[in-house]
């Protein structure tokens, strides 16, 4: 936590937008840790909010737009050369696309919030030759509610940060398989709408 506090003491805002962009790329640098750091830092006068969402938000699209596009332009070849260097394998690549054909476009909303998925998306959803539209939308949203959450993090719970965030990551993997059971539930309810009818009606008689 403190040789990020010196990078802020020495490069400012910089070190929010090259780290967040670096991040989406799936280089090691922990973006909440740092977008946490800086809405504290804020009480203190040293950083300012809008400023700090600002360039966090743009920081972290702008990274993952370029991941989408080195996805769609090189696809799987790009993992198969240099998957090392980006902690990309065929298994987690494969994984990940089965989580695409599971959820559907909107885990690219989600996936910020998840470890180990965000720094992959903007790849797999290039490979995948998702919309830039649909893309961009639900990445777009996804970052903004994600900045928006871990800079306030900072800014209300202070000194408490590391402890919180790790508490935060650990719920937030349980909201997210939570959220895939409802979306589980609703796809099986709908595709089995009549059956459903039919046994709640048979029920109802037998209450009669």
């Amino acid at each position: 936590m403190e040789w990020i506090s010196t990078l802020f003491e020495q490069y400012g805002y910089f070190v929010l937008f090259a780290g967040l962009f670096a991040e989406s790329l799936a280089l090691p640098f922990p973006g909440e840790l740092a977008m946490a750091i800086s809405g504290h830092m804020s009480t203190i006068g040293s950083f300012h909010i809008p400023a700090i969402i600002m360039i966090s938000y743009f920081g972290a699209i702008l990274g993952t737009v370029v991941t989408y596009y080195l996805g769609s332009k090189l696809g799987t070849t790009l993992f198969e050369r240099n998957g090392k260097f980006l902690f990309m394998n065929k298994e987690r690549l494969d994984k990940i696309t089965r989580w695409f054909d599971k959820y559907g476009n909107k885990l690219i909303l989600v996936s910020y919030f998840i470890p180990g998925l965000r720094h992959f998306t903007g790849y797999t959803a290039g490979i995948l030759q998702i919309r830039f539209r649909t893309f961009l939308l639900y990445n777009c949203l996804g970052g903004f509610v994600w900045v928006l959450t871990y800079v306030m993090i900072g800014n209300f719970f202070g000194l408490h940060i590391e402890q919180l965030l790790h508490t935060f990551s650990q719920y937030s993997i349980a909201a997210f398989i939570l959220l895939a059971v409802i979306l589980m539930i609703i796809v099986l309810l709908r595709r089995h709408k009549e059956a459903v009818v039919q046994w709640i009606l048979k029920r109802r008689r037998r209450h009669r």
